[in-house]
C-alpha cells in the first residue's frame, strides 16, 4: 500500500449518503415519539398548553437549524460546529465549541441507555438496570461498526416504525374524539386557553420542549459522507427535519391534548401509558411500552454514536485530540477507534449515572446549547462583519435571535446545570491552551 492510499484509508470516510439516509439519520436522532414520553411533563409545564409550546419550541429552534443550513454550505467538514467555528473564528474557538458539543454528543447516547434501561426494567423488574445498559450499547456498536450505510437502513427501518406508533395514536385518537359518546372532537385548547395561559408555565414548557428537539443538528456531522458535491444537502436537510418532527409533536401532542379532560393521571413520566390505556386498551399501551422499549432503545442510540465519533474523528484529524481518533477502518471506512472509545465511555457514565438522570440530562443540555451560541456568533463573524452580507433576515437577524433565544433558555436552566457545563468550559479552556503552547493549535486567526 503506498502513501497516498494509506492516509487515504487512515482519514477519508466512506461517501456513500443521499438526502433520503440524512433525513432518517435526523429524525432517528431526534425520535418521532420523543412527544410522547415528555408529554405528561410538558403538559404539567404548560398547564394544558402542550401543542402550543411545541409549536414556540420548534421556532426557537428554527433559527439554530437555519444557521447551520447557512454555514454547512461553507464549511462541509464532518465535525458538525466544530469546524464551523475552526473556520469562522479560528483554531482555539472551534477547539471549545468543539469541546462543548462533546459534551452533548459524548453524554446523549448514555442518557438513552439509561432512560431505556429504565423502561425495560418496569417491564422486566426482575433484571437489573446495568444488565439492559450493556446489551443496548452492544446492540448499538454493533449496528454501527459495519459502516454508515448499514446504520442508515437502521435509522429508515427505525424512523418508519416510530412513524407508524403516531399515525396509529393519531387514527384511534380521532376515533375516539369523534366516535364516543360524549366526545366534543378536535379544539383548540391544547393551543389556547383564556384560564390556562400563563406567560411563565409556557416560557418553562417552551424550554422543554427545545431540548426534545436536539439532535437535528448531528446531520453536520454527516458532511463528508455525502454522495456528490452538492453543498445544500446538508442544510437543507436539518431544516426540513427540523420542520417535519416539529409538525409530527404539534399533531400528536394536539390529539393527546383532548384525550386528556377527565383522565387522572398518577405518574407524569408515564403518561402516554395511562392515556393509552384509558381511551384505547390496556393492551394498546403494553404493547406501545413494549415497542418504544425495544425498537427506540435498540435504534435511537445508533445515530447518536455516529455523531460523536465523527466530531471525535474531526478533531483528532487535526490534532487537537489525539490523532489516533481519525483512524479509519480498512474495510468499513468507519472512524472505528473514536467509536470505540465513545462506546466504552457511554458504557462507563451510564452504569455510574444510571440513577442520577437529572444531572446526566443538566450536562447534556448546557453543551448543546452552549455550542448553539458559537454557531450563530459563526454565522455573524463570516456573513455580517467578514463578508458584509445583505442577507439581511439569513446573516444578520436569524443569528441574533438565535443567541438571544439560547441566553433565554440558559438563564432558565437548573443552576447546578451551569455550575457543572461552567466547570466543563473551563477545562476545556485550559486544555485549548495546553494544546497552543504544544503548537497543536494556533491562536492566529
Amino acid at each position: 500500500m503506498n502513501t497516498e492510499t494509506a492516509d487515504k484509508t487512515t482519514h477519508s470516510l466512506l461517501r456513500g449518503l443521499e438526502y433520503r439516509d440524512l433525513l432518517a439519520y435526523g429524525l432517528a436522532y431526534i425520535s418521532p415519539v420523543a412527544p410522547l414520553l415528555t408529554f405528561g411533563i410538558v403538559w404539567d409545564a404548560s398547564g394544558g398548553l402542550v401543542s402550543l409550546s411545541y409549536l414556540l419550541g420548534a421556532l426557537c429552534m428554527y433559527f439554530t437549524a437555519k444557521s447551520y443550513a447557512v454555514m454547512t454550505e461553507v464549511v462541509p467538514h464532518a465535525g458538525s460546529v466544530y469546524g464551523i467555528a475552526r473556520y469562522s473564528l479560528g483554531p482555539l474557538t472551534g477547539f471549545l465549541a468543539g469541546w462543548m458539543i462533546l459534551l452533548d454528543y459524548l453524554l446523549i447516547p448514555s442518557l438513552l441507555f439509561v432512560l431505556m434501561s429504565i423502561c425495560m426494567g418496569t417491564l422486566l423488574p426482575g433484571v437489573d438496570r446495568s444488565v439492559w445498559i450493556v446489551i443496548f450499547v452492544a446492540a448499538t456498536l454493533g449496528i454501527n461498526w459495519f459502516g454508515v450505510t448499514t446504520s442508515s437502513k437502521v435509522n429508515m427501518y427505525s424512523v418508519f416504525i416510530q412513524i407508524l406508533i403516531i399515525f396509529s395514536i393519531l387514527l384511534l385518537g380521532l376515533y375516539v374524539l369523534y366516535y364516543r359518546p360524549g366526545s366534543t372532537g378536535l379544539t383548540l385548547k391544547p393551543f389556547y386557553s383564556a384560564e390556562l395561559f400563563s406567560l411563565n408555565k409556557l416560557y418553562t414548557a417552551t424550554s422543554i420542549c427545545v431540548l426534545s428537539f436536539l439532535g437535528f443538528d448531528a446531520i453536520s456531522t454527516l458532511a463528508e459522507e455525502v454522495k456528490g458535491n452538492d453543498k445544500t444537502i446538508i442544510g437543507k436537510a436539518i431544516v426540513h427535519v427540523l420542520l417535519i418532527s416539529g409538525s409530527m409533536f404539534v399533531v400528536v401532542t394536539w390529539v393527546l391534548g383532548d384525550l386528556m379532560p377527565g383522565l387522572h393521571i398518577k405518574d407524569s413520566a408515564a403518561a402516554i401509558y395511562e392515556i393509552t390505556a384509558q381511551r384505547f386498551s390496556p393492551y394498546y399501551a403494553i404493547g406501545l411500552a413494549w415497542i418504544v422499549a425495544v425498537v427506540v432503545g435498540l435504534t435511537n442510540a445508533v445515530p447518536m454514536q455516529i455523531g460523536v465519533s465523527r466530531v471525535l474523528f474531526a478533531m483528532g484529524r487535526e490534532k487537537q485530540l489525539p490523532a489516533l481518533f481519525s483512524k479509519v477502518h480498512a474495510t468499513y471506512r468507519t472512524p472505528y477507534v473514536a467509536m470505540l472509545f465513545t462506546t466504552a465511555l457511554s458504557l462507563g457514565i451510564a452504569l455510574v449515572l444510571r440513577n442520577e438522570l437529572d444531572l446526566l440530562a443538566s450536562f447534556v443540555n448546557f453543551g448543546a446549547l452552549t455550542a448553539f451560541l458559537f454557531l450563530h456568533v459563526s454565522v455573524l463573524a463570516e456573513f455580517a462583519w467578514r463578508r458584509k452580507s445583505r442577507h439581511y433576515f439569513s446573516h444578520w437577524a436569524v443569528p441574533v435571535l438565535g443567541i438571544v433565544i439560547v441566553l433565554q433558555i440558559l438563564t432558565g436552566m437548573a443552576g447546578a446545570a451551569v455550575k457543572l457545563g461552567a466547570i466543563w468550559l473551563c477545562i476545556g479552556v485550559a486544555y485549548g491552551l495546553f494544546l497552543h503552547f504544544k503548537k497543536k493549535i494556533d491562536l492566529e486567526m
